[in-house]
Parts: structure tokens; C-alpha cells; sequence
């Protein structure tokens, strides 16, 4: 029994072998360049996708230096902008104080001249009322001395005598 089953054992081997073969061929006849085809394309499509991400990524990084360039600039801008505004205002402050202060120092001179003008006139109108009232009073006093005649010719009299005609 045991030479009947080697024998079985080598004849089943055999066939085994055989089919193997067999299916290798029709596997390498008709399956195999379709897989290696399919696996060539893979390989080839994930190549590209590596490609293109590669160059994407590459893009993306001039992008951001681009960008950080342009931040930059638009930084140093603004900084410029911000300095030139500051001297514009400071400048608008100084002119607008300058002219403040000749505006006040012209307001002062209008006020002194003015003070000076009405003390002028508050002089000369005193006066005036001191030489009327003198006057008034001067003519009250000759009117109550100057009653009798014999007053009016010694006042006349008197003036007379201190008068030097030359």
C-alpha cells in the first residue's frame, strides 16, 4: 500500500504541476500584461500626482515668499504713510499755534489800542466836564461877588492895574 501511495502521491503531483503550468501560461497570456498594465498606470498616476504636488508645493512656497514680499511693502507703506501723516499734523498744529498766537497778539494790540483810545476820550471828556464845572462854578461865585457895581468897577479896576501893555 505504500507503493500506491507514493505512486498516487508522484502521479497527483504531476497533474498538479501541469496545471500550474497551464494556469501560468493562461494567467501570463491574458491576465498578467492587464495587471502589470494596470499596475504601470498606477505607478505612473501616482508619479504624476507626486509631480504635481511637488510643484504645487513649490508654487505655494514662492506664494508665501510673494506674499511675505508684498507684507513687507505694504508694511514700509504704511509705516510711511503713518511718518508722513505725523509731520503733516505736526506741521498743521505748529502753523494753526503760530496763528493762534498772532492771532491773540493782534487781538491784544486791537484791545490795547482801544483801551487806549476810550482812556483818551474819558480823559478829554473829563476834562471838559471839569471845565464846564469850573467854569460853572467860577460864574456862580462872579455872579454872587459881581452883584453890586461897586464890585464889577474894582474887578475891572484890578485887572487893569496887574495888565502889562506892552
Amino acid at each position: 500500500m505504500g507503493e500506491l501511495i507514493s505512486q498516487f502521491s508522484s502521479g497527483l503531483f504531476f497533474i498538479q504541476l501541469v496545471i500550474f503550468i497551464v494556469l501560468i501560461l493562461v494567467l501570463k497570456k491574458f491576465a498578467w500584461k492587464p495587471i502589470l498594465d494596470s499596475v504601470n498606470e498606477r505607478e505612473v498616476s501616482i508619479q504624476d500626482a507626486l509631480n504635481q504636488a511637488q510643484l504645487a508645493r513649490k508654487e505655494m512656497e514662492s506664494l508665501q515668499a510673494e506674499n511675505q514680499h508684498i507684507i513687507r511693502e505694504a508694511k514700509a507703506e504704511r509705516d510711511s504713510i503713518l511718518k508722513e501723516a505725523r509731520e503733516i499734523k505736526d506741521q498743521i498744529v505748529a502753523e494753526a499755534k503760530t496763528a493762534a498766537q498772532d492771532e491773540g497778539s493782534k487781538m491784544i494790540e486791537q484791545a490795547r489800542q482801544s483801551i487806549q483810545s476810550e482812556k483818551v476820550a474819558a480823559m478829554a471828556d473829563i476834562k471838559k466836564q471839569m471845565g464846564d464845572l469850573s467854569v460853572n462854578i467860577a460864574e456862580a461865585i462872579l455872579r454872587d461877588k459881581l452883584n453890586s457895581s461897586e464890585a464889577q468897577n474894582a474887578l475891572v479896576q484890578n485887572l487893569l492895574n496887574n495888565t502889562n501893555f506892552n
